[in-house]
């Protein structure tokens, strides 16, 4: 028998819940995560997004929702806040932003749970989980706690991100959660001149590695100027040039996810 390890529940009003990851920080998957949650609402899907990354809140400003709180309902759950049709919740709306979180454990936990159990979401046919960097206490966490649809990985193409990828990869397959493929994020610069372009961080990486994994492959995202200036501002992508090529690769890869978990 096992000891310590947390019961699986539903999170009440949720049908369908995938974790964005990457075993490296640096990546791109906040802004990954938060574009494909808004691409999910655009499609029709009534969707939300929860910041797990406790230690590095970034949900509040990609949504431009900082320094807003969360009111309490009835039963002193968290009112998840709304920005684009996407509903949202984080530590970063119960937290100044200057403010640096020194918590063990235990207290890390305990605020994610809250975030996880005592939110009162609406009716949601997707929640997407922004995870933060790793396989550490979060991610074990969640995987032992919740019944995922599946986990998205982010990586580059740069063999370094890679390595760190192939690991998370192992970590969702060691939990018994789907993998549902792999992303490819800032896969090539775009020239805002002349358009041309070139492969910074290389090339197919994340492509091959995913034929050597025999996992799905979901899409690219390039690396160009405007998606990172779009999220500084608050404005992610998907909502800023939604007709534009960048929105049409996060709504690419969306849609295949939503047809893997049955959305589609």
């Amino acid at each position: 028998m096992q000891r310590n390890v947390p019961q699986k529940r539903p999170i009440p009003n949720v049908k369908n819940i995938i974790a964005v990851s990457s075993a490296k920080g640096g990546v791109g998957k906040s802004t990954l995560a938060v574009n494909l949650a808004l691409a999910s609402a655009r499609q029709g899907i009534s969707t939300g997004i929860l910041d797990a990354d406790i230690y590095g809140p970034s949900i509040p400003t990609l949504l431009n929702l900082e320094g807003l709180e969360p009111e309490l309902d009835a039963r002193n759950f968290l009112v998840p806040l709304t920005a684009y049709g996407l509903k949202a919740i984080s530590i970063g709306f119960l937290i100044p932003v200057t403010s640096p979180l020194a918590w063990r454990a235990p207290l890390l936990q305990k605020a994610l749970s809250q975030l996880l159990f005592e939110t009162s979401w609406p009716p949601l046919d997707l929640l997407v989980l922004d995870l933060p960097p790793g396989t550490g206490d979060i991610q074990l966490t969640i995987a032992q706690s919740l019944e995922l649809a599946g986990a998205v990985i982010v990586s580059t193409p740069q063999d370094l991100a890679l390595r760190d990828a192939v690991r998370g990869v192992g970590f969702w397959e060691r939990t018994g959660v789907k993998r549902l493929g792999m992303v490819q994020n800032m896969s090539g610069f775009v020239c805002g001149g002349c358009g041309e372009v070139t492969d910074i961080f290389g090339g197919d990486g994340a492509k091959r590695k995913c034929a050597e994994l025999g996992l799905d492959f979901l899409g690219d995202i390039p690396l160009h100027a405007s998606i990172c200036a779009d999220a500084d501002a608050g404005k992610p992508t998907v909502v800023a040039t939604p007709d534009g090529p960048q929105a049409k690769a996060f709504g690419d890869i969306m849609a295949k996810i939503s047809k893997q978990i049955g959305l589609a």
